[in-house]
């Protein structure tokens, strides 16, 4: 597959960058040469090679939810604040 001004033009666009032309002849050869570097993978002979999808023993890990009981209680821990308004802890605004 060859990079085209246009592709260049369209990855510039998604990204919201300017490029300039400098900039966009590099991008068009760099990604020129990874698309080759990766076409290499083709010419691998993977007959009788089993898909791989994941490459560590990995598997879910369940456990029941659980209430643990906490060292502090809410009137506790509302006393620690500067301000609280109704039962709850008021804070800066943020916006």
């Amino acid at each position: 597959m060859e990079i085209t001004d246009k592709d260049i033009n369209h990855l510039a666009d998604l990204s919201n960058t300017s490029l300039s032309s400098e900039e966009k002849e590099a991008l068009k050869q760099d990604l020129g040469n990874i698309l080759k570097y990766i076409g290499k993978l083709d010419e691998l002979n993977t007959d009788g090679v089993e898909p791989t999808y994941q490459v560590f023993e990995m598997e879910n890990v369940w456990r029941n939810d659980e209430i643990a009981a906490q060292d502090a209680n809410r009137e506790e821990l509302l006393n620690l604040t500067k301000e609280e308004i109704e039962n709850q802890i008021k804070v800066p605004k943020v916006l």
